[in-house]
C-alpha cells in the first residue's frame, strides 16, 4: 500500500532563517509562500516544509495523489480509502477526513511515541 509522496513538515519559529539555514545545505524553494509563513523546500527527492506559527510540533506528511514533484498521479490510493483501512486495523485517527467527500481531504493519526502523521491529499479522488 502506497502512502503517498512524503516530507517533513517543520514547525519553525523563523522561516527566515529557517529557509536561509536549509538553502545553506542545498535545498531550494519549490513551493509555498513565505509571506504566509509556509515554504516547502527540496533536495533531490527528499522535502521539507517549513510551517511557521501553523502547528505546535513537527509533523511527518505523506500526500497521496502526488508524485515526487507534487504532480498528479494517475492511479493513486485515495486519502479516505487509506482511512478507513487504518480504522479497519483498529488504528485510533486524532482527526477524520469526510467519507462522503471526492475532493482534498485530510487525516492525522499519532504513533505510539506521540509523533503526529498527516494524511493530506490535495488532488480529487481518481476515476
Amino acid at each position: 500500500m502506497h502512502l503517498g509522496n512524503f516530507s517533513v513538515s517543520l514547525a519553525v519559529k523563523d522561516i527566515h532563517a529557517s529557509k536561509k539555514f536549509y538553502e545553506s545545505i542545498g535545498f531550494t524553494a519549490v513551493g509555498g509562500d513565505i509571506a504566509q509563513n509556509w515554504l516547502v523546500l527540496q533536495n533531490g527527492t527528499t522535502k521539507v516544509g517549513l510551517f511557521q506559527g501553523m502547528f505546535p510540533n513537527n509533523i511527518m506528511t505523506f500526500n497521496p495523489g502526488w508524485g515526487p514533484n507534487a504532480d498528479t498521479l494517475e492511479s493513486f490510493v485515495d486519502v479516505r480509502d487509506l482511512q478507513a483501512k487504518f480504522e479497519a486495523a483498529g488504528i485510533e485517527l486524532t482527526t477524520r477526513a469526510d467519507a462522503a467527500t471526492d475532493g482534498p481531504a485530510s487525516f492525522t493519526l499519532v504513533d505510539p511515541d506521540g509523533n503526529v502523521i498527516l494524511f493530506d491529499q490535495h488532488v480529487p479522488r481518481g476515476k
